[in-house]
């Protein structure tokens, strides 16, 4: 396999020493579109994949600190799953995927790469998505800059709201 050399993916990659939580860092924050948040609800927040899997990978996360569903609220996991449907309805309104990969990984054995802070990841998906880049160059091309499509969603978010 090639490597290829993006310097950028080492600010997601936390010292164990600091042991960060990117989440808990962006709810802190009130810079919004910095951080790519699509909605802040009462319990959760809806934001995009820095590093998406595909275009409009969205990921949706309780606002609390908490590492499996078991430590959620019921109000918390009634949020989440909420807007894990909002996210979907958004980015069928700016998208048009033709499908979802939608999911959580508990723990590192189950993939997390954030293993202390739950979270669903909403990846859109279209018939022919894969093409020879990830296949032969393990290379994915994400169509779209992430602030454009952003913005794009918060105006769709709005438009559901019935705010124009």
């Amino acid at each position: 396999m090639k490597r290829i050399w993006a310097p950028w993916r080492m600010s997601y990659i936390c010292d164990a020493k600091n042991a960060c939580c990117f989440i808990c860092d962006i709810c802190k924050s009130r810079d919004d579109r910095a951080h790519l948040v699509i909605k802040k609800g009462k319990t959760c927040l809806m934001l995009m994949n820095r590093y998406p899997y595909n275009g409009g990978h969205l990921m949706v996360a309780p606002k609390r600190h908490a590492a499996t569903l078991q430590e959620m609220t019921s109000r918390e996991r009634l949020e989440l799953m909420d807007m894990t449907t909002l996210a979907t309805r958004l980015l069928d309104k700016v998208a048009h995927p033709e499908g979802y990969n939608i999911g959580i990984n508990l723990g590192k054995a189950a993939g997390a790469g954030l293993k202390d802070h739950v979270h669903i990841h909403i990846v859109p998906r279209w018939n022919g998505d894969t093409n020879f880049m990830p296949v032969f160059a393990d290379v994915k091309i994400i169509p779209q800059a992430l602030e454009e499509l952003r913005d794009q969603l918060c105006v769709a978010l709005k438009e559901i709201n019935g705010r124009s």
